[in-house]
C-alpha cells in the first residue's frame, strides 16, 4: 500500500510543484504592480473573503465530508448509485453555494464594514484610509463569484481523487495562477486602479478552473446533470458530516480571518506583510502537507470502509512520517533564509526593501508552525474518514478560541509579527488534541520506528541550520547583485542547505526504506 500512496503523492506533488512555481510567479507579479502598501491590502482583502469561504464550503470542510460517503458508495460497484448520488450532491451543494454568491455580492460594503472594521471606521470619518473600505466593498463585488466556481470544481476533483485520478485535481490551480498573471499584464494597466484588473483575474480563473475539470468528468463516466436532493439519505449524511468540518478543518483559515480584522487596525501594510509571508509558508506546506493529505483521505476511507484497522494505523503512521522528513528542514530554511527569499523573489518595483525586511518577520513566526499545519492535514483524516467530525470541531473551536487570547497576548508588544506566533501556537495545540485523541482512543499511536524516524531528523536539519548560520551571507550581500544572479545564488544556497540536510541524515542512519511500511 506504500507504494501506491508514494506514487500518488509523487504524482500530486509533482503537480502541485508546477502550481506553487505559478502561484509564486503571480505573487512576484502582484508584488511588482501593487508593492505591499493600501492597495495592495484592500486587493488581499477581496480575495481572502471568498478563499476563506472556499475553505469552508469546498475543499475543507465539503471533501472531508464527501469523499469518505462517496468511497463507501464506491465500494458497493454500483455505477448507477454513483452517479445519482453525484448528481443530488452537486445539485445541492450547488444550488446553496450559488444563493451564498449572489447574498455575497449584494452583501459587499457588508462584509467589507464587519471584517475590515478599521477601514470602514476611517470611512465614516473620513480618514486617509477610507477609500479602502469603498475599494473593498467594490472588489469583493467581482471576486466573490469565485466562491462558486472553486465549489464546484473541488467537488469535481474530490470525485477525481476518489477514483485515484489525482493529477488532474492538482494541476487545476495552475490555471486561477494562469489567469491572475494574465490579469495583471494585460487589464489592470488599463484600469485607473490596477488592483480592479487583478480581481477580474480571480474571477476568470474561477470559471477556467471548473471548465478545465469537465471533460475529465465526462471521461470518467460521472459528469451528470445535477439535481436537488437534500433528502436522500447519503446527501444527508454528508451534510450531517460537512456541517461540524466546516469548524473542524478550517480553524487555521477563520484564524487567518480573524487576523486580518486585526490587522485591519494595524500599521499600513500589515495584511500584506501577512498575506506574503503566508504565500511562501504555504509553498511547502501545498506542496508536502496538503498533498500527502489529498492522497491518504481516499486511503483512510477505504481501510475504514473495510475494517482494516492496522493498515488504517499504518497508513496514518506513514503520513506522519512523511511530513516530518519534509516540514522539519523546510521549516528551518524559511526562518534561515526568511529575508533573503524575499529580497530575491519580491524586490522590486513598489516592494521595497522595507517591506522584505518587515515581512520577512511574519513569515519566520508562521515557519515556527509549518510541522504543526501540515500534521493536521494528515492527522485530522484520521478522523473524518471514519466519518467524526464531532471531534475535530470540538478541538478546533478550541483551537480557535485559543488562537484569539494568543492575538491579545501577542499582538499588543509584537504587532503584525504577534498574529502570525498565535497562528503558530493554536496550530500547535490543535495538533496535540489531535494526536492524544487517536492516541487515547487506541485509532493510531505513532510507532518507536517512527519516533526514531523524527529525532534522527531533527538533528539533521539542526546541523543544516548551523551550517546556514555560520555560511549564510548578511542581508545586504543579496542586494548587491542582479536579478538573475541572485536567483541563481539563492538556488545554490537551497541546494547546498538540502545536501547538507541529506548526508547528516544517511550518517545518522536514515534510509529510503524507513519509508515503507
Amino acid at each position: 500500500m506504500s507504494k501506491t500512496l508514494i506514487k500518488s503523492g509523487i504524482i500530486v506533488t509533482s503537480m502541485t510543484f508546477i502550481s506553487r512555481i505559478l502561484g509564486l510567479v503571480r505573487d512576484m507579479v502582484i508584488a511588482n504592480v501593487l508593492g505591499a502598501g493600501g492597495m495592495a491590502d484592500v486587493y488581499l482583502f477581496a480575495n481572502k473573503i471568498p478563499n476563506f469561504l472556499r475553505r469552508l464550503f469546498a475543499e475543507g470542510a465539503f471533501a472531508q465530508a464527501f469523499i469518505p460517503v462517496l468511497t463507501e458508495v464506491h465500494n458497493q460497484n454500483d455505477a448507477e448509485k454513483m452517479r445519482l448520488f453525484i448528481a443530488r450532491v452537486s445539485g445541492t451543494l450547488g444550488t446553496l453555494v450559488m444563493v451564498v454568491t449572489i447574498v455575497g455580492v449584494i452583501g459587499s460594503p457588508i462584509l467589507a464594514m464587519a471584517f475590515g472594521t478599521g477601514w470602514y471606521l476611517e470611512y465614516l470619518n473620513d480618514g486617509p484610509a477610507a477609500n479602502k473600505y469603498v475599494l473593498s466593498a467594490l472588489m469583493l463585488k467581482i471576486t466573490f463569484p469565485y466562491l462558486f466556481f472553486i465549489t464546484l470544481t473541488a467537488l469535481s476533483g474530490a470525485i477525481l481523487n476518489t477514483l485515484n485520478k489525482f493529477a488532474v485535481a492538482a494541476f487545476t490551480p495552475v490555471l486561477l495562477n494562469v489567469a491572475i498573471i494574465a490579469a495583471a499584464l494585460w487589464i489592470s494597466p488599463t484600469m485607473a486602479e490596477p488592483a480592479i484588473g487583478l480581481a477580474w483575474g480571480v474571477f476568470i480563473g474561477g470559471a477556467v478552473q471548473l471548465l478545465f475539470q469537465l471533460p475529465f468528468l465526462k471521461r470518467a463516466g460521472v459528469l451528470v446533470r445535477p439535481q436537488w436532493g437534500w433528502s436522500d439519505p447519503q446527501v444527508t449524511k454528508v451534510r450531517r458530516l460537512m456541517i461540524p468540518a466546516m469548524f473542524g478543518v478550517s480553524v487555521s483559515q477563520i484564524n487567518l480571518m480573524f487576523d486580518t480584522f486585526i490587522a485591519s487596525f494595524l500599521q499600513d501594510a500589515s495584511i500584506s506583510w501577512l498575506y506574503y509571508s503566508d504565500r511562501l509558508l504555504e509553498f511547502p506546506l501545498g506542496l508536502f502537507g496538503i498533498a500527502i493529505a489529498t492522497v491518504i483521505l481516499p486511503t483512510l476511507s477505504r481501510n475504514h470502509v473495510t475494517k482494516d484497522t492496522q493498515q488504517f494505523a499504518k497508513n496514518l503512521d506513514w503520513g506522519v512520517k512523511i511530513v516530518c522528513l519534509l516540514g522539519i528542514p523546510a521549516a528551518a530554511g524559511l526562518i534561515m533564509l526568511a529575508e533573503p527569499m524575499f529580497i530575491v523573489l519580491f524586490e522590486r518595483g513598489a516592494f521595497t526593501a522595507h517591506h522584505s525586511h518587515m515581512a520577512s518577520y511574519s513569515l519566520m513566526a508562521y515557519a515556527s508552525g509549518l510541522l504543526s499545519f501540515m500534521l493536521i492535514k494528515v492527522l485530522a483524516p484520521g478522523f473524518f474518514s471514519r466519518q467524526d467530525t464531532k471531534t475535530p470541531v470540538k478541538f478546533g473551536i478550541w483551537s480557535m478560541v485559543a488562537n484569539m487570547v494568543f492575538n491579545v497576548i501577542f499582538a499588543i508588544p509584537y504587532g503584525y509579527v504577534g498574529l502570525a506566533i498565535a497562528t503558530s501556537l493554536s496550530a500547535l495545540l490543535n495538533v496535540g488534541l489531535l494526536y492524544s485523541t487517536l492516541h487515547r482512543t487506541g485509532v493510531y499511536i505513532v510507532s518507536k520506528a517512527t519516533l526514531s524516524f523524527i529525532i534522527r531528523i531533527t538533528l539533521a536539519t539542526l546541523t543544516m541550520a548551523a551550517a546556514l548560520w555560520q555560511w549564510l551571507p548578511n542581508v545586504q550581500w543579496w542586494r548587491q547583485e542582479n536579478g538573475g544572479v541572485l536567483a541563481m545564488n539563492l538556488g545554490l544556497t537551497i541546494l547546498t542547505a538540502f545536501s547538507i540536510f541529506v548526508v547528516a541524515a544517511l550518517i545518522l542512519g536514515v534510509r529510503p526504506r524507513m519509508l515503507k511500511h
